[in-house]
């Protein structure tokens, strides 16, 4: 038990600089893929913010492997954050649980369920989106017979993937582009289905709650006829 409180105290701590720091790593690999007539010491300088962020983060995880206790487990029971250390262009999506932990610290009030699961997913996308167009866009631009070229074709190719709609016009033609593409598209059914399940969900509620005076009747609540 103490192990878990200081786990969730270390996590507590490092929440919102970990998120500044996944935001750092994003922005400093777009700059690397986009910018392609920076300098030398600009391409230097992005490299070492991501190895800078990227060696937080791997901090992170070795001290939470240490203060759970649970040794070799801890990589099974946690195999999401073993993903995202070892596929750091993930990590940003942890600003969506810094998002909820300053609303909550701040007692602002708190979005319903359903709400939070749309709110949080189409945050997911956004980001999801963006890292998944500077990684394909990166392994696709300057390989031969490639149809991703710019950065917006790549964005387009992004949204269509995840949205599962799929045109063909544009498509990744290298391996690792695929793989990506493979990944994008279990991050897009998955989010896909918890969005509409939601708000299936938050429509049955309504008219669940709709529906409830109607099967009550309008005389229920009356008391008994007097004599």
């Amino acid at each position: 038990m103490d192990d878990d409180s200081r786990t969730k105290r270390w996590e507590r701590r490092t929440e919102v600089p970990l998120g500044t720091a996944s935001l750092l790593y994003l922005a400093a690999y777009a700059v690397h893929v986009l910018a392609l007539g920076l300098s030398g010491a600009g391409q230097a300088l992005c490299l070492a913010v991501l190895l800078a962020a990227w060696v937080l983060f791997a901090l992170d995880y070795a001290v939470r492997w240490r203060l759970s206790g649970d040794g070799a487990r801890f990589v099974r029971t946690h195999w999401l954050d073993t993903l995202v250390l070892l596929l750091p262009l993930l990590r940003p999506l942890r600003v969506v649980r810094v998002y909820e932990a300053v609303l909550h610290r701040r007692g602002r009030p708190r979005l319903t369920l359903h709400a939070r699961v749309i709110v949080y997913a189409g945050l997911s996308v956004a980001l999801l989106g963006f890292a998944g167009a500077l990684a394909v866009y990166q392994q696709e631009h300057a390989e031969p017979g490639a149809t991703i070229r710019t950065f917006g074709d790549a964005v387009w190719w992004t949204c269509a993937t995840l949205a599962t709609v799929g045109y063909g016009d544009v498509s990744p033609v290298t391996p690792l582009g695929r793989l990506v593409a493979v990944g994008l598209m279990a991050c897009g059914l998955a989010l896909l289905g918890a969005v509409t399940g939601s708000f299936s969900s938050w429509l049955l509620q309504v008219f669940s709650r709709e529906e409830e005076p109607t099967r009550d009747g309008p005389g229920d609540s009356e008391g008994p006829p007097g004599k």
